[in-house]
């Protein structure tokens, strides 16, 4: 049995301003009408025997991991991570959970969620070919056969190719190879000589190993991690769809990637190439390589006009952006903000996400239109004293009873109807109705309807911040 496991726990800030802390790039249809985490699922239709996949997450995208799996008809078990420790804790709860929750001990398929496969027919079969090696208690990593001197990628240094297994699967030519080193990213010229000599590959981040067997070598050179996440494991709850692992024990964990943790330690390592026209969507300048250019080397998507103009990657999400005259240039637009960058620089977008967060601006957090479990809110307008709010509610979805101590609410319905409790009231309203919620009042939206609920509201205050809001009840299991 495969296990797929998806880590969609990173961040994606080279993707600025699209991907932000609370909506990063693996939950976002960057590339197709589907998300990056839906394709990872969706790639692996018409592995066989496979099992209901676990995806371990940040616990703040719980409910949009949920929503977006839910509406591939898939319904995984989700792990929350409450704090980030790496790959190598997010892989080790996932074994120990998969081998208590099915008694036996599954292959797992480790997966980033974030990452773009050209040809998901032939990564099935490599995926297919592999797992005998797994089978065999060797822990596989899929090097990708490289195209270019990248100097963004880790490099793998092949070894000796594999004696092939006499019960591998019929039909298929898997070499596989030792693994002699792990590289670092490398410079230029050294990235051009290990395209030049051979035997270097990229480093996918994808592996395959037995659940008990990446456990025992974990245990051999991290024995504190592998306390941690037992621990952690152990003292999990259950809540709503979500497995929430015990904070304090996973907090003990090291934080480690598996290359570091397992994989350059171990003996047992071997490497299976890949050559399924991946790409790891790791900056704006990657995506030139996943998305079809026009005429003039560019991608244009949106709202985009452009003359004179080449070799570049234009992108609008809300308005019209115009280019004359420019090449080789990212431009990204979004509601709240503007990236404009040379391809050169296209990796170095973190140090603005950097300088964002160092100045506590929220672009670097969310987006003016922030996702909720129950809806969506977006920011319409704002001041010192006041904001402006656009909030739709999913039919049958309520927010939580809450109240604030800073500013009072005005809500007009738009559309549909809403239920809103105010104190000890119960009022029913239609399209526009008005209501008014003053500060400290204990209150709750609901919507009872079949259709959407759309209102508008207007915040007035001292303080507007999204932490001014105590939960007294939540059908989400917020505090």
């Amino acid at each position: 049995m495969i296990i797929p496991v998806v880590l969609s726990g990173g961040a994606g800030t080279r993707l600025w301003p699209l991907s932000r802390e609370l909506h990063p790039k693996q939950l976002l249809p960057l590339v197709g009408s589907h998300t990056m985490l839906q394709n990872t699922l969706l790639r692996l239709d018409g592995l066989v025997e496979v099992g209901p996949p676990v995806v371990v997450c940040n616990e703040s995208h719980r409910f949009m991991v949920a929503e977006q799996l839910q509406s591939i008809g898939c319904r995984p078990t989700i792990i929350l991570e409450p704090v980030g420790r790496n790959t190598a804790p997010a892989a080790a709860v996932a074994a120990l959970t998969a081998m208590e929750e099915g008694g036996d001990d599954p292959i797992l398929l480790v997966l980033p969620a974030d990452h773009d496969i050209h040809d998901p027919d032939r990564l099935r079969r490599t995926i297919t070919a592999a797992s005998a090696w797994a089978a065999a208690g060797s822990l596989v990593i899929f090097g990708v056969v490289p195209l270019a001197p990248e100097t963004g990628y880790g490099y793998i240094k092949a070894g000796p190719r594999k004696q092939p297994l006499e019960y591998g699967p019929p039909g298929e030519d898997c070499p596989c190879f030792s693994v002699e080193a792990f590289v670092e990213k490398p410079s230029r010229s050294k990235a051009v000589r290990f395209l030049e000599s051979g035997g270097y590959f990229w480093n996918s981040g994808m592996f395959m190993f037995r659940a008990s067997r990446f456990i025992q070598e974990l245990e051999r050179f991290q024995p504190d991690m592998v306390a941690a996440c037992r621990n952690a494991v152990l003292g999990q709850e259950k809540d709503v769809d979500f497995l929430r692992l015990d904070r304090d024990a996973f907090q003990l964990s090291p934080a480690d990637s598996i290359d570091y943790a397992v994989m350059e330690k171990t003996s047992d390592a071997v490497m299976v190439p890949l050559d399924v026209g991946w790409n790891d969507v790791g900056s704006w300048s990657a995506m030139l390589e996943v998305v079809e250019p026009d005429g003039n080397g560019n991608c244009l998507l949106g709202d985009v006009l452009a003359r004179s103009t080449r070799d570049c990657y234009l992108r609008s999400e809300s308005r019209l952006v115009a280019a004359v005259g420019v090449h080789d240039l990212i431009v990204v637009e979004t509601a709240d903000a503007v990236l404009v960058a040379s391809k050169e620089e296209g990796q170095n977008v973190k140090a603005i996400v950097q300088d964002l967060k160092e100045s506590r601006r929220e672009e670097a957090v969310v987006h003016r239109r922030v996702s909720r479990p129950w809806g969506a809110y977006e920011t319409i307008d704002r001041a010192d004293r006041f904001q402006v709010k656009r909030i739709t509610v999913n039919p049958g979805a309520g927010l939580s009873l809450q109240k604030h101590h800073h500013r009072a609410e005005h809500w007009v319905v738009v559309r549909g109807t809403a239920r809103i409790t105010r104190g000890d009231e119960v009022i029913a309203l239609t399209e526009n109705q008005s209501i008014y919620i003053p500060i400290g009042t204990v209150h709750r939206l609901e919507n009872p309807g079949r259709i959407p609920l759309e209102l508008i509201e207007v915040q007035s205050g001292s303080y507007l911040g999204e932490d001014d809001i105590v939960r007294l009840e939540d059908d989400f299991g917020r505090s």
